[in-house]
């Protein structure tokens, strides 16, 4: 057998290379990873209809689509035609009624006193209100809102309107209206002019901005304060002097610009207790539309 391996040795070395050689390869095969899967082609379904995407490296960021809201004003309440071309001076009405009208434009400093005596009295009343009034003190506005008298709409910055173009009127009904809107107040349609001031023109400027203007049957004065010779019982003796059915009183909830005086929240008491005397009830400027009374 030696003998056989000595002389056959080349032959037996081919052999055992082959050998060799084939169990490498099965080992080789054995421990290969396997292939990975074929990476899948981009999908071509859009994106969702509310998503707009965007490319790689792009800088416009995702943008969705967001429902909007609209809030529009209830329509204004109409006044009747036969109101349209006036500054009415008094309810049309021969019912024992009197409407207590307060101007807002300076401050409210007799304000907190009126509002506990109509609360007391159980009288509601008409606010004529300024646009910068409103703006200045919103919270004010509110707390006429909830003893729930009226408001109406006395310009945005108190203006001689009859010195002004049609436009800057229009501009300044439709400020004060948004300014008092934003509060929570709707001041449509009773409309004051600042200082009384009006023509045929400026009414039917107001007319077309779909207010009807409304003026006073007596004014206290009260705005005069003690420095112009005003005292409450003249406060009282002028709205009794002037009393009729229909009056629309106008006072003011301001004090003086000078003696600081509040002489028409001073005298309300007063003034509610002697037109009673005399059989007469208290209404706001709604009874012009046709609408309630504001006994309480």
């Amino acid at each position: 057998m030696k003998a056989w391996l000595t002389a056959h040795r080349p032959l037996v070395a081919g052999a055992m290379v082959l050998v060799l050689a084939g169990v490498a390869v099965v080992v080789f095969a054995l421990l290969r990873p396997a292939p990975e899967p074929p990476v899948a082609a981009p999908s071509s379904t859009s994106a969702s209809p509310t998503t707009t995407t965007t490319t790689t490296g792009s800088s416009t960021p995702p943008t969705t689509t967001a429902p909007t809201t609209t809030r529009t004003p209830p329509p204004a309440v109409p006044f009747p035609e036969s109101l349209r071309g006036q500054d009415i001076s008094r309810l049309p009405t021969d019912r024992k009624v009197v409407a207590l009208t307060f101007d807002a434009g300076a401050n409210s400093a007799g304000l907190p006193s009126i509002l506990r005596t109509l609360a007391d009295q159980r009288v509601l009343a008409t606010f004529f209100l300024t646009g910068n009034f409103a703006q200045a003190e919103p919270g004010t506005v509110q707390a006429i809102l909830a003893a729930g008298h009226r408001i109406g709409n006395h310009s945005m910055t108190h203006p001689y309107l009859t010195r002004l173009p049609d436009n800057e009127i229009a501009a300044e009904l439709t400020r004060a209206e948004q300014v008092l809107m934003r509060t929570g107040a709707d001041p449509r349609p009773l409309f004051r002019f600042p200082y009384g001031d009006r023509d045929a023109r400026t009414i039917a400027d107001v007319n077309a901005q779909g207010y009807v203007a409304v003026r006073w049957t007596v004014d206290t004065l009260g705005w005069q304060g003690t420095t112009g010779g005003n005292s409450p019982q003249r406060v009282v003796e002028r709205t009794i002097t002037a009393l009729q059915p229909g009056e629309i009183v106008l006072m003011h909830i301001g004090s003086h610009p000078t003696d600081r005086s509040t002489l028409d929240a001073d005298a309300l008491p007063d003034v509610i207790a002697a037109v009673r005397a005399r059989g007469y009830d208290f209404v706001t400027l709604d009874t012009l539309l046709g609408e309630g009374t504001t006994r309480r």
